[in-house]
């Protein structure tokens, strides 16, 4: 099966490189991507829009011979919901690490602080604790080190649906920063913040306790989770 790989905010491809040691030796194939304007520190970010990194892993999907499945973290989940939007039918399974389904007219996070078009990594402090479970010292340089801005127009921009088959594409959440329990009862009492998910007819939750970055806090669980869904998919 081939796996794409989709990183959260400031990061690129070498984020899953923790990660994707287990799926290989499963036998899968696997696509990290660094989307557009995340090539590096001095890459330009004018212009980028949250439909062009949609559109970016739809060209990377369109290059493959069948169906995908589709990994997206944080702000990822926003894209690869864009793609099975896209492109349903050739959607296997969508996987969101700490993340979900972004719902027409949403945006990922119009909050975070921009400077011009680039939107850089905020100071620690600015994160809530559950965020930054696990994550110690020595993550927290590595991470910072390695950080690119995200596209100011990536984090701000609205996402737009038009297909809706993307509700018949299988879902896995893995839930870090908070349970599935709890995910469960938003769902039950019709909070707006999951009401794009609780419109898929195929969810499935699975925990993986840690913060918001389980590639670097827990990468063996998260590649272990990530594979469990897969094969709980099938393959082609």
């Amino acid at each position: 099966m081939d796996i794409i790989l989709v990183p959260g905010f400031w990061l690129d491809a070498s984020s899953w490189e923790a990660v994707t040691p287990a799926l290989e030796a499963a036998g899968h194939r696997t696509h990290p991507l660094t989307l557009p304007g995340k090539e590096s520190a001095d890459a330009d970010r004018a212009g980028i829009s949250l439909q062009d990194h949609i559109d970016a892993v739809v060209a990377v999907l369109d290059a493959m011979p069948g169906k995908a499945v589709l990994v997206g973290h944080s702000g990822g989940g926003a894209i690869i919901h864009g793609v099975a939007d896209a492109r349903p039918d050739r959607v296997q399974r969508a996987i969101y690490v700490d993340s979900g389904p972004l719902g027409e007219g949403g945006v990922i996070n119009d909050e975070l602080p921009a400077e011009g078009d680039d939107v850089p990594l905020p100071p620690w402090e600015s994160f809530d604790d559950a965020d930054l479970v696990d994550l110690d010292d020595g993550l927290r340089q590595a991470f910072r080190a390695r950080a690119v801005p995200e596209p100011r127009g990536v984090a701000y921009g609205r996402q737009h649906l038009q297909d809706e088959r993307r509700y018949g594409v299988p879902v896995t959440v893995i839930t870090c920063e908070f349970p599935s329990t709890m995910l469960r009862e938003w769902i039950a009492a019709g909070n707006p913040f999951v009401a794009e998910l609780a419109r898929i007819r195929d969810v499935e939750l699975v925990d993986l306790p840690t913060g918001h970055w389980p590639q670097f806090t827990k990468p063996d669980q998260l590649g272990r989770a990530i594979l469990g869904a897969v094969d709980r998919t099938g393959t082609e």
